[in-house]
């Protein structure tokens, strides 16, 4: 039979020359990331890779471009291989005088939004305001330990519903600032982002592809990173500032004492590093690591797979051998809190969350029966549409995307 992906294929010669697609390049340690902003495409190459994506970058021929590369280091490289391995990645937009077929850049969120408008978010004295507003606001809590807020200030209505309600609205509206901050910073930087939602274990979360990113400079990787913390942050404490200045025992000290809670809360949820929170992604760009989160879990696999002496698929060994020193270390440590976060979270789920969830639904699906009065009613209509909602949402969002994995070629 004849191969027609072969022979769809153009050739290429040594005379062949290759127009690449707008790729980035940045040096990262021992190597360099080379990537398209457009498609979110990156990879790690050595520094003689990253030359000969320089040299084929400047219009030199496939023979010329090995010619120099044996010059400069001393060894035989394979640039056929190299350009059809580029090619594959969608970094080539023509071969000799053939076009290479493109894939459909990701659409992004807020398109109209330039990085011109919101280059702010990346100057230093941005995150100045944020360290004075947080620190006046420690002050005065210092002095005023009763604004310190706990978790009666969340029931500040003796009406459930309206206490659910407003705080699922309040709630959502703050993480979408969250991820809008993450995805305003890293447009500053150039990067498209994207906004949508996802899941966590038995989380239902927003989420901000920024992977683009890598490309920047550290500091601007690492404000895109922390820009959602910082928010939630900012929000805590200018409230704090508020509620020093508002009568105690007021609807409005009420509502804003709530409001704070409801600022704080997202923030322990971020130290779950074994979920991929924003603070994983500050983790895995210190430690120097591509992929602290699949790394570790494969090492994972493999410590589960010799304590339980089961065999492993042909030729597998541990996982973390072929990764440099720095990320070996980082990624078997990494691989204890993986696996000690993740069963916690889910032993947490199994003996709390899920039968206060169950509890709930049922006294709301009672309270929908006849006699129980319009009050009740609404009340119990309002938790089974917000509780009933969440889980609902959580189910679909978990579907769509192991179905969108499922339906994208991995590279």
């Amino acid at each position: 039979m004849t191969d027609t992906a072969a022979t769809d294929r153009p050739r290429i010669e040594p005379s062949t020359r290759v127009l690449l697609h707008d790729l980035g390049i940045r040096r990262d340690r021992d190597e360099w990331i080379v990537g398209r902003m457009a498609t979110r495409t990156f990879v790690a190459l050595p520094a003689a890779g990253a030359r000969a994506v320089e040299l084929l970058g400047r219009g030199l021929s496939v023979a010329r471009t090995a010619e120099l590369l044996r010059a400069e280091t001393g060894e035989e490289l394979d640039i056929t291989d190299f350009v059809r391995d580029l090619a594959a990645l969608g970094f080539v937009a023509r071969i000799g005088d053939c076009p290479v077929a493109d894939a459909v850049p990701p659409r992004a969120s807020l398109p109209w939004l330039r990085p011109r408008a919101v280059r702010f978010t990346l100057h230093p004295a941005l995150a100045v305001l944020v360290a004075v507003l947080l620190t006046a606001a420690v002050a005065v809590l210092v002095r005023r330990p009763d604004l310190v807020p706990g978790y009666r200030d969340l029931l500040w209505s003796p009406h459930g519903s309206l206490v659910l309600l407003t705080g699922a609205a309040a709630g959502w509206a703050l993480l979408f600032a969250h991820e809008l901050a993450h995805l305003v910073t890293a447009r500053a930087a150039g990067v498209p982002g994207r906004m949508r939602l996802g899941t966590r274990l038995q989380f239902l979360v927003m989420q901000t592809d920024i992977s683009g990113i890598e490309l920047a400079p550290r500091r601007q990787r690492l404000t895109a990173y922390l820009a959602g913390i910082a928010l939630n942050l900012s929000v805590a404490s200018a409230l704090v500032l508020v509620l020093a200045v508002t009568d105690t025992g007021t609807t409005a000290h009420r509502v804003l004492a709530a409001g704070l809670l409801l600022a704080l809360l997202p923030l322990p949820f971020q130290c779950m590093v074994f979920t991929r929170t924003d603070l994983y992604f500050v983790l895995q760009d210190v430690t120097g690591c591509r992929n602290l989160y699949g790394d570790g879990l494969a090492y994972a696999r493999y410590r589960f797979r010799r304590l339980l002496r089961a065999p492993g698929p042909a030729g597998a060994g541990d996982p973390s051998t072929r990764l440099p020193p720095h990320e070996r270390r980082a990624v078997r440590l990494y691989s204890v809190v993986l696996v000690a976060g993740t069963v916690a979270c889910l032993a947490f789920m199994a003996a709390v969350t899920l039968p206060a969830d169950l509890t709930l639904l049922v006294r709301a699906a009672r309270g929908l029966g006849a006699g129980q009065g319009l009050a009740r009613t609404a009340d119990s209509a309002a938790v089974l549409v917000t509780l009933g909602g969440v889980n609902v949402l959580w189910l679909v969002t978990r579907w769509r995307n192991r179905r969108a994995r499922g339906s994208v070629k991995e590279t």
